[in-house]
């Protein structure tokens, strides 16, 4: 991860931490407008720093704050988030089981900012 991969994804957790809980979750798009990302590769960007985040957030043993983010096609994140959860040891392999899995860390999440 380079210094500026490492930025963005300090300034995510900022804004992930700081949202209204009303306005969360995020889109990945909102994400990036509200990060001022400009294309090209701006939900790839932000997707990337998601995935530093759950990375960090699992090695604390902290509840992993890119819940907060999803994709504008429905109530869940895109597909990357689950399969990272379940190499980090987060969700459980069983694809059936990641939509109850995903409710109950966006619960911890949202949680934690409190």
């Amino acid at each position: 991860m380079t210094s500026t991969d490492s930025l963005l994804a300090a300034r995510l957790r900022t804004l992930l931490a700081g949202a209204p809980e009303a306005q969360l979750p995020l889109t990945y798009q909102q994400a990036a407008e509200a990060l001022g990302l400009a294309p090209p590769r701006t939900i790839q960007r932000v997707a990337l720093a998601l995935e530093a985040l759950m990375r960090e957030d699992v090695a604390a043993g902290r509840p992993m704050i890119a819940a907060l983010v999803v994709s504008r096609r429905g109530e869940l994140p895109a597909q990357g988030f689950f399969d990272l959860a379940v190499a980090l040891g987060r969700f459980p392999a069983e694809p059936a089981r990641h939509a109850e899995a995903y409710r109950a860390e966006l619960a911890r999440a949202l949680a934690e900012r409190r």
